[in-house]
């Protein structure tokens, strides 16, 4: 006799019901964590492709977005005027009452840019600034009728004598800006920028150019391998460039900086230029040469974006904003037909 009734055992239909019960349950568990699983699986799924949906969209932005370097290899801030350090630059200098020169040659045929030169210079060349219009002329004739300037911005006219020729020109330049710097700016002006006159302002160009040592960037080079760069190959050259050397090809049409920087790179290049006259040896970039040979070598301390020395021909690179247009170099890249037409 059992000591509880309950615990009596239970009869085969009992049995086969107690199992199928167990099955039941066993089913319907695996039905809910195969449901649960599919769930999940499908939830991660979403999330993946969500965010490979994003991550493609990103990289297509990113891919749309002009890539424009904004630090030299060896740390110069490389200038575009229109970013956020450019305009804070304008905004810290623009009260400290500066005072720059701006030299110019104006001789021969040249005396015909002048006066666009100076009234655009006058509309876009740092507006809020002292400036000094140092222009060298044999013809100071040139200059009439007088331009209208702004309040604190002068003339001075310094005559020279005539150069006919830009190849002979080309032999005295460098030596004349370092008389005039030694003369005379050094004494005036803090800064000083060396500009071809047959240019035209066409966009501001403000305090986020000043800098020690100045360059420009050739708008027809930038962004290209340095093999394609026109420096000087002959050996027996003052401005001759190795392999090795060089990181950028920069424009003549406007380089600057502190009145001191500017006179030891006039001087240093003029120098450079009395040796290679005196051994018949004429480079291939004439003046510009023996500026890259200095700049190789002084590594300047701010360089300017094609922003600042630009005109239009199927090599050069496109550029946010057009501010120093050079109208010699956009003629030079005309056919017959447009030279005509531009009066070039």
């Amino acid at each position: 006799m059992a000591l509880c009734p309950f615990c009596r055992t239970a009869s085969g239909l009992v049995k086969i019901a107690r199992i199928q019960i167990l099955l039941g349950c066993f089913v319907l568990c695996l039905i809910i964590y195969f449901l649960n699983a599919y769930k999940v699986s499908s939830g991660v799924k979403s999330v993946g492709m969500e965010r490979t949906r994003m991550v493609k969209d990103m990289t297509v932005v990113k891919a749309a977005q002009p890539q424009t370097p904004l630090v030299t290899p060896w740390g110069a801030p490389l200038v575009w005027g229109d970013i956020h350090k450019s305009s804070w630059r304008r905004d810290k200098l623009v009260e400290k009452g500066i005072h720059i020169g701006l030299l110019v040659l104006v001789v021969g045929t040249y005396a015909q840019f002048v006066h666009r030169f100076l009234s655009s210079a006058e509309t876009y060349f740092l507006p809020d600034q002292m400036i000094t219009y140092y222009i060298l002329t044999d013809n100071p004739r040139s200059l009439d009728p007088a331009i209208e300037l702004g309040l604190e911005r002068q003339i001075k006219v310094i005559p020279i004598a005539e150069v006919p020729g830009w190849d002979r020109l080309y032999h005295r330049r460098m030596a004349l800006v370092a008389d005039t710097i030694k003369n005379t700016a050094r004494s005036e002006v803090e800064y000083i920028f060396c500009a071809d006159v047959d240019q035209a302002f066409v966009g501001p160009v403000g305090e986020e150019i000043l800098g020690d040592l100045v360059a420009t960037l050739h708008p027809e080079l930038f962004g290209m391998p340095r093999s394609s760069f026109p420096y000087e190959a002959t050996e027996e050259s003052s401005a001759y460039v190795e392999e090795n050397e060089g990181d950028y090809y920069y424009s003549s049409e406007l380089y600057g900086g502190l009145v001191s920087e500017v006179y030891k790179l006039a001087r240093m290049c003029s120098l450079l230029i009395l040796q290679d006259r005196a051994n018949k040896v004429t480079p291939r970039g004439l003046e510009e040469s023996y500026l890259n040979r200095y700049l190789i070598d002084h590594r300047p301390t701010r360089v300017l974006s094609p922003e600042y020395s630009w005109w239009d021909s199927t090599l050069a690179g496109r550029v946010p904003r057009q501010r120093l247009i050079s109208i010699g170099r956009q003629c030079e890249a005309y056919d017959i037909q447009m030279k005509e037409q531009h009066k070039c």
